[in-house]
């Protein structure tokens, strides 16, 4: 009997594990220019790390402006050292308040999306 408990014991945790490791999407570690940064210097790129790899056809990363306008590159990419890493070039920006979109699609299929603001001061 006590042979029996431990076998199904191991196999619920196994299952656990097994299902919690499939539901892995992709969130944003970190971003540079920061979430909700005022910065000083114009950056060339969005930089945005995220928790997973990301799957590069179907992620990306859109900059606007304040009056809505989209300003990035459209040259949205994977880094080739780091496939969590999604960047898009920005041309010179001038002072004002610009808001990043993203969409991110990990190697597992699962999408997230979200949003942030920074300020070129």
């Amino acid at each position: 009997m006590k042979t029996l408990t431990r076998l199904l014991l191991t196999a619920g945790a196994l299952l656990l594990l097994l299902v919690q490791g499939s539901s892995a999407h992709a969130f944003v570690d970190h971003a540079e220019p920061a979430v909700g940064s005022q910065i000083h210097g114009a950056p060339t790129q969005v930089k945005i790390w995220f928790t997973e790899k990301l799957e590069p056809a179907l992620s990306k990363i859109q900059v606007f402006d304040i009056s809505g306008g989209e300003i990035d590159k459209r040259d949205v990419k994977i880094d080739q050292s780091n496939g969590a890493l999604l960047t898009v070039s920005l041309p010179e920006l001038k002072p004002g308040k610009y808001k990043v979109v993203w969409r991110a699609v990990s190697v597992d299929t699962h999408v997230t999306t979200g949003n942030f603001t920074f300020e070129l001061l």
